[in-house]
């Protein structure tokens, strides 16, 4: 491919600043054709993977609780950096680097499932205001000390399965045919324009080039189901789409989340990025890239999507809960034993740091309803005991349809994060943290739930969850979470386990917040062993400006006890 003389590389996606710690960061850009990126004065080339361009640039050498904003220059051709970002005329700060360390609380945002951007949704769709939207908005408007230290999203970044309108007329051009109003993308080209249609959204933008951003994905990135079962892989590997579709979804993954995700010294390590690098310049890493996919589909073993991220006093473990699944029906895993016991070493790793507050990430709840969860156990175990017969295909039947693919629904997987978690708490491994926060998205409600049986507990343990961002729950839904909360259904459905015979869960919680509907974002404020929860849900203003309404503050860890004056 050549381009006019004199014609200077464009930035088309990012930037993303993604992994930041005390000294480093990295920051993420897609251009219009291979050039070098320069931002604070480290430098990459880009790499290619089909037609299009990307670059990593390693930010190393950065001060502990510093500022420094920043812009990306482009070059090519030996010609001089030109400008690409900030934008003239943009109406945002500048986008900056903001490393842990600075003193004041540390500032976590959080949120999952956003489906496209506001301006391509069709406004018939009834979705109402798009909640990272506002609160990027909300962001720009406060000073530099209130802004969050840290974007979590858990999941459904792009919705692979359910396309906007404008993504159709694309598809109908870039196919050449017409497609249909349930048309799904089909490979990694069509996966670009998913991210392009999210990512470039003004608000957004500019709030992932100066929020260091923590990825995972869920179910909608692939497809809906995506790993529910042994029974629902075989029916999906049968058809002749899949293997082009799930290659072309941990492709456009690895791209544009995965790489971000992992630290200067994880890349250094990780044999894929380091085989993207060692090729010849412009030589196509797709190829490469397909063959780790393919690797990592049928092989979860292969690739680690599970990784950690460093705080200071809070540490994020973060739970590949869909890819790594071990699927057979007689031994159904969340992850396989190898990499449960990576998170656990990493937890308790973070306890013998004596960090405050431990974070496990995990798209899909850990704690539920009581009533969906009891559901949930009474599937599996149906399945379980019946496979191959009657029973367990229609257990099979009513778990695809209801999407009873939880923990719960993992029961083993459940317990053993249960037990994990209440040894932090415990202090079993050191001097426990004053929280243990497990944080969630994908069921389209928000709530904050806690731990409250086995006692003797020294830190607590709490679900929270936030979802969507840009979404929206239909009416059914809402109603059946709501009686999924209810002290009747919950009698009912343990009514049913017990008969059932199914073993209970083995920790009891309480719901202490919620549920609440809309889109919205969730905050975590820490500071020193002090924890709350900070919920804003998306609305209009009386003239029509879309805003952000504060409707939960929940404390989360002990109050700190008051100083007993010396006697004398």
């Amino acid at each position: 491919m050549t381009f006019p003389a004199g014609d200077s590389p464009a930035l088309l996606l990012g930037p993303l600043l993604r992994h930041v710690d005390p000294v480093s960061a990295t920051v993420w850009v897609e251009t219009d054709r291979p050039c070098t990126v320069d931002v604070l004065g480290r430098t990459a080339r880009t790499f290619r993977v089909g037609g299009h361009w990307y670059a990593l640039v390693v930010v190393e050498g950065l001060e502990p609780g510093s500022t420094t904003p920043y812009e990306v220059r482009l070059s090519a051709d030996g010609t001089d950096g030109v400008r690409v970002w900030p934008e003239e005329s943009s109406p945002f700060p500048p986008s900056r680097i903001r490393t842990p360390g600075r003193p004041g609380p540390f500032r976590l945002a959080f949120g999952s499932c956003r489906y496209a951007a506001p301006s391509t949704v069709d406004l018939g769709e009834g979705i109402p205001p798009d909640a990272l939207d506002a609160y990027a908005q909300r962001v720009a408007d406060l000073p530099e000390e209130e802004w969050p230290d840290a974007l979590v999203l858990l999941g459904d970044q792009v919705y692979a399965d359910e396309l906007t309108s404008a993504t159709r007329a694309w598809l109908t051009v870039h196919r050449g045919e017409p497609v249909p109003e349930d048309a799904q993308v089909r490979d990694r080209e069509e996966y670009t324009r998913l991210y392009a249609e999210s990512w470039m959204d003004p608000q957004v933008r500019w709030l992932l080039s100066t929020i260091p951003s923590s990825m995972v994905f869920d179910d909608h990135e692939m497809i809906d189901d995506w790993n529910t079962s042994a029974a629902w892989r075989r029916q999906v590997t049968a058809t002749d789409w899949w293997a082009e579709r799930i290659t072309g979804g941990l492709v456009s993954y690895w791209v544009h989340q995965h790489l971000g995700n992992l630290s200067p010294a994880e890349l250094a390590a990780d044999r894929t990025w380091q085989a993207v690098l060692a090729l010849p310049e412009g030589t196509d890493a797709e190829p490469l890239l397909r063959e780790m996919a393919v690797a990592a589909d049928r092989e979860p073993r292969t690739v680690r999507w599970s990784y950690v991220r460093h705080w200071g006093d809070a540490r994020l473990v973060m739970v590949d809960s869909r890819a790594g699944r071990v699927l057979d029906e007689q031994g159904r895993r969340m992850v396989d034993d190898d990499e449960f016991a990576w998170i656990e070493d990493q937890m308790r790793q973070a306890v013998a740091d004596g960090v405050d507050h431990l974070l496990v990430g995990t798209s899909l709840p850990w704690l539920l309803p009581h009533a969906i969860d009891s559901i949930e156990r009474v599937d599996e175990a149906v399945a379980v005991r019946h496979e191959g017969r009657w029973r367990g295909k229609a257990a099979e039947a009513v778990r695809q349809a209801a999407d009873l693919e939880h923990w719960a629904a993992f029961g083993h997987s459940f317990d053993r994060l249960a037990a994990a978690l209440l040894a932090v708490a415990r202090g079993e491994h050191g001097r426990a943290p004053a929280t243990a926060l497990v944080l969630s998205g994908d069921v389209h409600h928000a709530y904050a739930a806690e731990v409250v049986s086995p006692g003797g507990l020294t830190g607590r343990v709490h679900q929270l969850t936030v979802s969507p961002l840009h979404n929206q729950a239909p009416h059914p839904i809402r109603v059946g979470f709501r009686i999924g909360w209810s002290r009747w259904a919950r009698r009912f459905t343990a009514a049913v386990a017990r008969a059932a015979r199914v073993r209970p869960p083995s920790v009891e919680w309480a719901k202490a917040a919620g549920p609440f509907f809309g889109n919205q974002v969730g905050e975590l404020v820490l500071e020193g062993r002090q924890a709350r929860f900070v919920l804003h849900v998306s609305d209009h203003r009386p003239d029509g400006e879309e805003c952000l309404q504060q409707v939960l503050d929940l404390p989360l860890a002990d109050p700190v006890p008051a100083t007993v004056p010396a006697q004398g």
